[in-house]
């Protein structure tokens, strides 16, 4: 099989062969100038729908291309806008925390002033063993001084009691809790009762009060403190307010609800009387 003969031309003479049959249509055309308006009417037929074609093709990429543009920029924007929007939520948050630890340090600070007899120390509390706070853990411990059996303040009164104390933490019992239980007395008439928790009765606001005196003359709104009686609460310590006064079946007693003078929703600061009360001042009490 015979192999076909490749041809070959140079590119100069390419571009020169190109050039001269250019030159030669442009001489034709100027040189017949009339005969060429047919054809330069029917090519114009062809040609202009064709570049009204390109140029709206053009137009619309040059907006698509600007669109693109735009929407980048936009994307950027919003992304330094939003960044700008998170770093000022983030400060926003950080002010409010602020803002509510002054607000508790304001009112541990006026506690403090309140029953400026007692040492005491601040803690923060880091856990509950449920919704109102019956229970909880406190973030100072043994190290920090703290025994079982001291007094915990919050609100504008007693809180509870400490009942365990480790090394960096403590448990704190609540006077709502069902298990205690607070010798109190009136403040305005010295009458004394027992101010005892009720779980079931703290989420419309009250706990209990019984063993009221049958003939002591207390009204709503009084306020019960802690007895100077009370073998492990010291003297002289807002417990609440009592309401729903009513005389026991028996005639003998009269019991009542205490709106307690701290909030057991929600706790996240409390004062520690970092002193326990010494069952000999009790005995002198009693004798």
């Amino acid at each position: 099989m015979r192999k076909r003969t490749k041809i070959t031309m140079d590119p100069k003479y390419i571009l020169m062969t190109i050039a001269i049959v250019c030159v030669a249509l442009i001489i034709v055309s100027f040189r017949f100038q009339d005969k060429m308006t047919p054809i330069r009417t029917a090519v114009g037929s062809v040609v202009t729908p064709m570049q009204r074609g390109i140029n709206k093709i053009g137009l619309v990429v040059a907006d698509g291309m600007d669109y693109a543009t735009t929407v980048k920029k936009l994307v950027k924007k919003n992304n330094a806008l939003q960044k700008q929007l998170d770093d000022l939520s983030q400060q926003n948050r950080l002010l409010q925390q602020d803002k509510y630890d002054l607000d508790d340090f304001r009112k541990l600070y006026s506690l403090d002033e309140k029953y400026s007899d007692y040492p005491k120390v601040a803690a923060h509390v880091i856990s509950s063993d449920g919704n109102w706070f019956n229970s909880f853990v406190i973030d100072k411990g043994s190290k920090d001084g703290l025994k079982v059996n001291m007094n915990v303040l919050a609100g504008d009164g007693l809180v509870g009691i400490v009942t365990e104390v480790n090394k960096s933490y403590a448990r704190v019992r609540s006077i709502i809790d069902d298990e205690s239980s607070v010798t109190g007395s009136f403040l305005k008439t010295s009458d004394m009762c027992f101010v005892n928790g009720n779980l079931k009765l703290i989420g419309k606001g009250m706990i209990d009060i019984s063993g009221i005196p049958a003939d002591a003359e207390v009204k709503d709104g009084y306020e019960v403190v802690t007895s100077p009686v009370s073998d492990k609460y010291l003297p002289g310590i807002l417990i609440g307010y009592a309401r729903d006064i009513k005389t026991d079946s028996s005639n003998i007693t009269q019991s009542a609800h205490l709106t307690p003078a701290a909030d057991f929703s929600g706790l996240d600061m409390v004062l520690v009387i970092t002193e326990v009360k010494d069952s000999g001042d009790l005995e002198d009490i009693l004798n």
